[in-house]
């Protein structure tokens, strides 16, 4: 399933909240969690996690991998986490509206 536009960077946070990875853990991470469902395209994560890092949201250093290759770990910052919180709580709201249109049973709910 393709995500929603405007999801992918507070999806990106908040699985860089349970560490540093690198971009493929990020997506196996994403991928796994989703049971499968929620894939991301290789291009639309660089550039989220690129734009990320110039917000100062994200940080980002060089780094091997666990079978040796270089690769740029990306980590939250403080305002990284505070950004994840606010997205959080909107995202999820907005989530809980949508159930509530959907769910309804008639015209006046």
């Amino acid at each position: 399933m393709a995500l929603l536009r405007g999801t992918l960077d507070v999806l990106v946070l908040k699985t860089l909240s349970w560490g540093p990875m690198h971009a493929f853990e990020v997506t196996k991470w994403l991928e796994d969690r989703s049971g499968g469902h929620l894939s991301v395209e290789d291009a639309a994560l660089m550039q989220a996690l690129h734009r990320l890092e110039e917000r100062a949201i994200l940080a980002a250093e060089w780094g091997i991998t666990e079978n040796g290759r270089r690769a740029r770990y990306y980590r939250l910052t403080n305002a990284g986490r505070a950004h994840l919180r606010a997205e959080a709580k909107r995202l999820t709201e907005y989530s809980e509206a949508l159930v509530a249109v959907l769910a309804a049973r008639s015209a006046q709910g």
